[in-house]
């Protein structure tokens, strides 16, 4: 016949816990974790628009609506085009619309993203090729500003 090693009769250490359950959920840990991802989730929404750093102008314009079907042309400071975010080698930006135009059909919006430091003359000749190339639907895209120029 075996006997248990503490002595007692099916107690552990020969007496009894008084202790009962714990029925509160500690959620100290739960608010750090958290607060953790929001503070994540804020430093990275930002550079989730785009991967091209342009500084854009200010304007007092409404906001625009996103369209899915949109087509993004950013402009950088020292002139380089990049279509979404693929830079576009220097001379080839008439054949990658063509590329992009494909057929006769509709094509899409396209949002202009070009930076504050540019000269006028480069953003209209983006433009000009845009328009050559069927792209009539054309929105500039500016930061907000709460000052009238």
């Amino acid at each position: 016949m075996a006997m248990g090693l503490s002595g007692g009769s099916g107690r552990r250490g020969g007496r009894r816990s008084r202790r009962a359950p714990m029925s509160e959920i500690n959620v100290t840990p739960f608010v750090d974790v958290m607060l953790v991802l929001l503070i994540i989730f804020m430093v990275t929404a930002p550079l989730l628009t785009s991967a091209v750093p342009v500084e854009l102008p200010d304007s007092s314009a409404n906001p625009a609506s996103p369209d899915p079907d949109q087509l993004t042309i950013s402009v950088d400071e020292q002139g380089f085009i990049y279509i979404e975010d693929e830079m576009v080698e220097v001379g080839g930006f008439p054949a990658a619309l063509e590329s992009l135009a494909g057929g006769d059909g509709p094509r899409p919006q396209v949002t202009l993203r070009a930076d504050r430091s540019l000269e006028y003359g480069r953003v209209v000749a983006v433009m000009g090729e845009l328009n050559r190339s069927g792209f009539n639907s054309i929105s500039l895209l500016t930061s907000g500003s709460d000052t009238a120029p």
